[in-house]
This record gives C-alpha cells, sequence and structure tokens, in this order.
C-alpha cells in the first residue's frame, strides 16, 4: 500500500526555517517525506538530511520518495528524542535547521491493523514503532490494565473529553464482560458512554478517547519535552526548529520550552538586576503560532488544528 500522508503547513514550515544550499537538516517525523522533499530542494545535491521516523514502514516510504534528491541522506527508524545519539554516531556536530510534524500520520490512521482508527475495525495496538522496538505496552494493555481513575485521567487530560469519567466507567463495565481487544469493541462502548444528544454534535465521539490512549501508549508528551531541548542544543548559531502540533498540550510543551530558551532568567520577579547568570540562547521567531490557511482546512481536514512555532538559535 502506498503510504499517504498530507503534510500540513507545508510551505510555511520549510519557508520557516530559510533552507540554504548546501545546510545539514533534520526531519524528524519523517511520515511519507513531503517537509524533507521541499527541504532537500532547497538544500540541494551539497547539502545533508537526517531522516528520523519511530515508524518502520514511514522510513522505507521516505526513501523511496526521496530517492531522486542527490544531497547526501541519512535514515534512521527511532524517536526524534534521539537525535543527538544519530548526530553523534554520523559524525555530524550541529544542523541548520529541522522540522518536527507531531500526531499520527494518515496512512497511520487509514491502515486498520495499526489499531489507531475508530472509523475502521483493527487490533488494539497504536504502537508508533508497530511494536517492533517498545516496550510492549499497548492500547489494549491502557484499556484492559489501567484502573479506571487512571483511564478517568488520561482521557480528560491527554483527550480533553468532557465525559471522560463516563468513558472510564463505561470502559471498567465493559471489561467486566470479557477482555476488550479490538478498535470496534472501545468505540461501541465509547459511543454508549457520551449522551445522545452530545454524539451529535463536534467530532466523531471516540476521537478524544482514541488520542488520549495513543498518547499514553506512546509516551508522545514525554518525548516532546526531551526531545525539544536536545534539537535546540544542536542547532547551529541561526539553525532553526519548526514544531508543528496538533494538541493543546503539545502545543503548551513547545511554547513553554521556546521561552524558556529566549529567557532563562530565574531571578525573582522585579529584581533590579540578574544574578542567576543565565543568559538566553534562542529567540521565538513566531510569538504566536502560525494556523493553516481556511483553503489548507477545507483540502485536509485534519489540518484543523495545527499550529506551528519557530525558533532560532543565537
Amino acid at each position: 500500500m502506498e503510504y499517504r500522508h498530507e503534510s500540513v503547513l507545508l510551505n510555511e514550515t520549510v519557508d520557516g526555517l530559510k533552507p540554504r544550499p548546501g545546510g545539514i537538516y533534520c526531519d524528524g517525523t519523517l511520515g511519507g517525506g513531503g517537509h524533507a522533499a521541499l527541504i532537500c530542494e532547497k538544500a540541494g545535491d551539497g547539502g545533508i538530511l537526517v531522516g528520523i521516523d519511530r515508524d518502520g514502514e514511514a522510513v522505507f516510504a521516505a526513501q523511496e520518495a526521496l530517492r531522486p534528491y542527490r544531497l547526501r541522506k541519512i535514515f534512521r527508524k527511532t524517536s526524534f528524542e534521539n537525535i543527538k545519539t544519530v548526530l553523534a554516531e554520523e559524525k555530524i556536530h550541529a544542523l541548520d535547521g529541522a522540522v518536527l510534524d507531531l500526531g499520527v500520520s494518515s496512512r497511520q490512521l487509514d491502515e486498520a491493523g495499526r489499531g489507531f482508527s475508530y472509523m475502521q475495525d483493527g487490533p488494539l495496538d497504536m504502537r508508533m514503532d508497530g511494536g517492533t522496538e517498545s516496550d510492549g505496552l499497548t492500547a489494549e494493555d491502557v484499556v484492559n490494565g489501567y484502573s479506571e481513575q487512571e483511564l478517568h485521567r488520561i482521557i480528560r487530560e491527554y483527550g480533553e473529553e468532557r465525559w471522560a469519567k463516563r468513558i472510564a466507567s463505561f470502559i471498567a463495565d465493559g471489561r467486566k464482560r470479557g477482555r476488550i481487544q479490538s478498535t470496534g469493541e472501545l468505540t461501541e462502548i465509547v459511543k454508549r458512554a457520551i449522551p445522545a444528544a452530545a454524539r451529535r454534535e463536534g467530532p466523531h465521539p471516540a476521537k478524544r478517547t482514541f488520542q488520549a490512549i495513543r498518547i499514553e501508549v506512546n509516551d508522545e508528551l514525554g518525548a516532546l519535552q526531551r526531545g525539544i531541548g536536545a534539537f535546540i542544543d544542536v542547532l547551529k548559531p541561526g539553525g532553526r526548529v519548526a514544531i508543528i502540533t496538533f494538541h493543546s498540550l503539545e502545543d503548551r510543551i513547545v511554547k513553554d520550552a521556546f521561552r524558556s530558551r529566549e529567557d532563562p532568567c530565574a531571578c525573582p520577579k522585579g529584581a533590579p538586576i540578574c544574578t542567576c547568570g543565565k543568559a538566553p540562547d534562542a529567540r521565538r521567531i513566531t510569538k504566536k503560532p502560525v494556523l493553516p490557511s481556511a483553503e489548507e482546512v477545507e483540502m485536509n481536514p485534519r489540518a484543523r488544528s495545527a499550529k506551528l512555532r519557530i525558533l532560532e538559535k543565537l
């Protein structure tokens, strides 16, 4: 099956990176290689592209899609939070730019066997790496093994779901009758938990619950917190990192991390002079996030919640 993924905010992201001929760039979430292809085009034959993704199918698809570009290409199946290790192994000291397009790809959502989809029946998996390198935690483990209180917290915090308590209660009740093993079973339970009037409004009733469980399975917020600092650390002076988020918690993590590098002073507010000695090492290019245009959202509804933030190393 062709690896299909629609790159969100493509031109805004790559233009924000300001790729130059001969530069060294990293796409830490390759997907189908959309952002990477435009970066390769601008970096030219003398450049270097480091392509990273947790999903082996994405890495393979990107290798094929980027084959026409003659610059040096390095591909790794790993999490972007391991960027320092990847660069050290390749004897690359610093990057001119990097992009992270967070969340789940169109291909992962559309392939029932990966367990991300609430629209198709499949196994409750949701592991970004397909289960080849993870510690074994799956969506099935979360749904059947976490306490009702833990499920409530995850669905409320990561899914921002107003019916989280009812959904957790219905899941706990449902698994008493037998282990919940498929996305179809979970979707039906969530539908029953949400009142009919609420189901008629907004997105699919299971969307937020599936998002929450996926984030938990893959430790997505933890990886982001660890990865942002690593990417900023490995930028050259003048180098930029562009991050696209699809969730308010992700965006908050990125915003706070960027702000802390731009203004790291730990002195008490109102202190006449800085005595902590912490100096800024980066500046925010985007004070407010860049949002997709109405035209892009119409063409690709999955872009609706996307937010782009860009930081430059001093």
